[in-house]
């Protein structure tokens, strides 16, 4: 089922938790709202799931208009699941009458509820634990209980709120892979919220960079990587140095840019003219020179982060400095030339 927001808008005060949102989530789409703590991820998803009244704007969940001007349809009334950071799951209850939960309570028959509920156990892998308490599982178990009582209530629309946050990190990669074959299993359409760019990148087949209650970027977890709209989006998603250059000729979706009296070819959006810029370098853009042109650095720090070395390393023509990675270790203040095989220049 699509989810469709057009400019909708939640306050708190004066303060704009969504401001003019506009975003479409396509049917089966495991789409990701990323952005840090306090910038409106979790007010959008309750927005959505209609656990809060909009101020302006309007929401579609399919063909239906769920939300806008004097229209809030009841959470209940909307087929979506919600799976909660904290699980909530029913304490005195059974594995097995957690996930039966919302079908008994839908008056369905008792034939289906348990050929149903034991159809969404087996998917989760929880056959063995229906007859357990909560209290006697795993972070992990307990998430996948969640997951199957939404897959149980035949949700179309799987809202997920950080459901990784509160487990350990060895735990969160293996849910990650659970995540992603419950998604494929159920068909449903689903949007999870997480501050973690990682796990945003690992899940996502579309990822929305929100700050500050707006969308910055909507797009696909490889042109948010490459292409980000501006430097907020460059700064949060990976590891990257933007550095000011000056775009010296155009050549349509490239442009040589002169760096410390040094030339290079970086891509670039269309359209964008010659004069001063800015430009995205990730560490795998950088290469350590010995030939042709290159600029001298000299090496600030150095860190070991498992396999590879990270450097910052200062270009003695201009002072800036740059993030690289070094195959083998090597000490501040070493002297080492560098040249640029990629980027970005960032639009406008």
């Amino acid at each position: 089922m699509t989810i469709r927001l057009s400019s909708v808008t939640k306050l708190y005060g004066s303060h704009a938790a969504l401001n003019d949102v506009s975003l479409s989530v396509e049917t089966g789409d495991f789409f990701v709202v990323l952005g840090p703590s306090g910038c409106g991820k979790s007010t959008l998803l309750r927005a959505i799931a209609g656990l809060e009244p909009l101020d302006g704007g309007d929401i579609h969940l399919g063909d239906a208009h769920v939300a806008g001007r004097h229209l809030h349809v009841a959470p209940e009334a909307r087929n979506v699941g919600v799976v909660f950071q904290s699980y909530a799951l029913w304490p005195h209850m059974s594995v097995k009458q957690n996930v039966a939960f919302p079908l008994a309570t839908a008056r369905r028959a008792r034939s289906y509820v348990e050929a149903r509920t034991n159809a969404c156990l087996e998917t989760v892998e929880l056959t063995a634990y229906a007859g357990r308490k909560p209290s006697d599982l795993s972070g992990g178990q307990r998430q996948r209980v969640a997951l199957a009582r939404c897959l149980a209530q035949g949700a179309q629309t799987v809202l997920m709120d950080e459901p990784l946050a509160n487990l350990d990190p060895h735990l969160r990669t293996a849910m990650e892979e659970e995540l992603a074959e419950f998604h494929a299993k159920s068909g449903a359409t689903t949007l999870f919220i997480t501050h973690d760019q990682r796990e945003a990148m690992a899940l996502a087949s579309k990822v929305a960079l929100m700050w500050d209650g707006k969308i910055l970027q909507a797009d696909t977890p490889q042109q948010l990587y490459d292409r980000p709209v501006n430097a907020k989006v460059a700064g949060f998603i990976g590891r990257s140095t933007l550095l000011s250059c000056d775009i010296a000729k155009v050549r349509g979706e490239k442009v040589l840019i002169m760096l410390a009296g040094e030339a290079f070819e970086v891509p670039c959006v269309g359209g964008m003219g010659e004069g001063p810029a800015r430009v995205m370098v990730r560490p795998e853009h950088v290469r350590i020179s010995g030939e042709g042109r290159s600029l001298m650095t000299v090496l600030e720090r150095v860190t070991y982060r498992g396999g590879y070395f990270e450097a910052h390393a200062r270009i003695t023509g201009n002072g800036q400095s740059v993030l690289c990675n070094l195959p083998h270790n090597a000490a501040p203040g070493d002297v080492l030339p560098i040249a640029l095989d990629g980027g970005w220049v960032l639009p406008g």
